[in-house]
């Protein structure tokens, strides 16, 4: 099989970013199963240009990725130097790119806070805060715990399942359609043309159908508004016209479904795979939370994203940087840099994986939040899961700026429901949630609706120290499984 490394692609021509040399590839490409089965190996070898490198983010498609973790936080941190607008992504303008290249709909501009600078971006960004301000993180903890117990019902009988597909890919779609006021069939076609988009694979019709489901829903909420996110940005005084209210939707979108489902899937991962987070409790370690911790360290479920242009040609990071020439952040790459690597990271938040500076991710803390409580509520309820095969064996999907998994099987004994446990109110399946469960559309106001401190959406996950990691309560060990201790530490809190 051919390596990534080996695989140099032809750099375009006159670009000035994939000289090579030294024996080095010109550009490294960042897409195809070989990149998706071992990104670390990838990131290591594009470490020898130093804390930029040259990479292929698909056929055709050239960037210089960021792989220091100072020099990516110079980068988050300098809209004076690096802009977030894509039309000044030169190579798409001049038509070195085709519009039809599977990155472009992850790239290309779009009039919403992810893709602006300034006064634009301040005053885009503003309906977002303002609206998941509005949310209740007791609520929302309610809600995941309902949703998780009903998708765990479904398959806990059978000793078996497929944690990607029957949990974590299912239970960020069905809170994005409880917060968003969005009916079950433009939900499921929402997460379809944004999945679509991730992979790369006929990425334009997906963000076809992504593009149609979100208009539906804008005018659905404009004839009929309800008491959720979409409403209230509608309602907004900024006063957001539909097409920029299309494309908030899509960003909204694309943090709140594709990179839920990979943090619950990757923590669930490292929990059922890595012998660290199997030890005992002694000591008040927190196993889910080291695992969070974990992940959003070492795969952090957007691993290589942020994408910038330099608004003038500049010496950065020992290279020359052109104006207009895509530069992206490897978080993955950044958090690992290895001037940062200790043998203890429990604890520390100091990572990357929810971006820096202007355009840090406004919904990380909720986003948190239901990974917390996804996954301490399924191994409450399943405690002596194991994976139905090796983790070296699981498959990784493809694709420059994600790390995500393409199944997760698992295998148990089955977990009989009896009238002694009793089950909550049983929630409809996905595909029959309705479009505002819970929600008072009177008075606009709801469970949703308690404009708590934003702290509180912490409960779940209580910040640490950046610069203080704490200790692990056991180390590394044989094989074994305790989640039946974890499951009675949890119920007995």
């Amino acid at each position: 099989m051919t390596s990534p490394l080996d695989a140099a692609a032809a750099p375009p021509p006159g670009c000035p970013a994939h000289g090579g040399g030294a024996g080095l590839p010109r550009a490294v490409p960042l897409y195809g199963p070989d990149f998706a089965a071992d990104p670390q190996a990838v990131y290591r070898k594009l470490r020898e240009y130093g804390p930029t490198a040259p990479v292929e983010l698909a056929p055709g498609a050239y960037a210089t990725l960021v792989t220091g973790y100072t020099a990516a936080l110079e980068v988050l941190r300098s809209p004076e130097k690096f802009a977030k607008d894509a039309r000044r992504w030169k190579a798409l303008a001049d038509g070195r790119v085709s519009p039809d290249n599977p990155v472009v709909p992850m790239m290309h501009y779009r009039p919403n806070c992810l893709f602006n600078d300034g006064e634009a971006h301040a005053r885009l960004r503003q309906p977002v805060t303002d609206g998941l301000d509005r949310v209740d993180p007791n609520a929302l903890r309610g809600y995941v715990e309902h949703s998780a117990d009903t998708l765990i019902d479904r398959f806990a009988p059978e000793g078996e399942a497929d944690l990607l597909g029957d949990y974590a890919k299912v239970l960020p779609l069905m809170v994005f359609q409880q917060l968003f006021g969005c009916p079950p069939e433009l939900g499921e076609r929402l997460v379809a043309g944004m999945s679509g988009i991730f992979d790369g694979v006929d990425a334009e019709r997906a963000n076809a159908m992504l593009t149609e489901a979100a208009l539906e829903l804008i005018a659905l909420k404009r004839r009929s508004p309800g008491a959720d996110i979409t409403s209230w940005m509608l309602a907004h005084p900024v006063g957001l016209t539909d097409e920029e209210m299309l494309h908030q939707i899509v960003v909204l979108m694309g943090a709140g479904t594709e990179p839920q489902q990979n943090l619950i899937t990757n923590a669930l991962r490292l929990l059922l795979s890595d012998d660290r987070f199997a030890g005992d409790l002694s000591g008040g370690s927190l196993p889910v939370e080291d695992a969070l911790d974990e992940v959003l360290w070492l795969d952090p479920p957007m691993a290589n994203y942020a994408v910038h242009y330099p608004v003038r040609d500049l010496d950065f990071a020992g290279v020359r940087l052109r104006e207009g020439e895509p530069v992206v952040v490897s978080f993955a790459a950044a958090n690992n840099d290895p001037a940062l690597v200790t043998e203890n990271r429990a604890g520390n938040r100091a990572h990357l994986a929810w971006s820096a500076g202007p355009h840090t991710c406004p919904g990380k803390d909720a986003a948190r939040l239901i990974a917390a409580v996804a996954v301490e509520k399924l191994l409450d309820r399943i405690p002596d899961m194991e994976l139905a095969v090796p983790a070296d064996r699981l498959q990784w999907r493809p694709g420059p700026f994600h790390r995500a998994l393409a199944a997760l099987p698992v295998r148990f004994p089955p977990v009989p429901l009896t009238v002694s446990t009793p089950l909550p109110t049983p929630a409809p399946a996905p595909e029959a949630v309705p479009a505002r469960a819970h929600l008072d559309d009177t008075h606009g106001e709801s469970e949703w609706n308690a404009r708590p401190a934003r702290q509180a959406l912490l409960s779940s996950t209580p910040q640490g120290a950046t610069s203080t990691p704490r200790a692990t309560a056991s180390g590394p060990r044989g094989p074994r499984r305790v989640w039946n201790s974890l499951a009675g530490w949890w119920r007995g809190r």
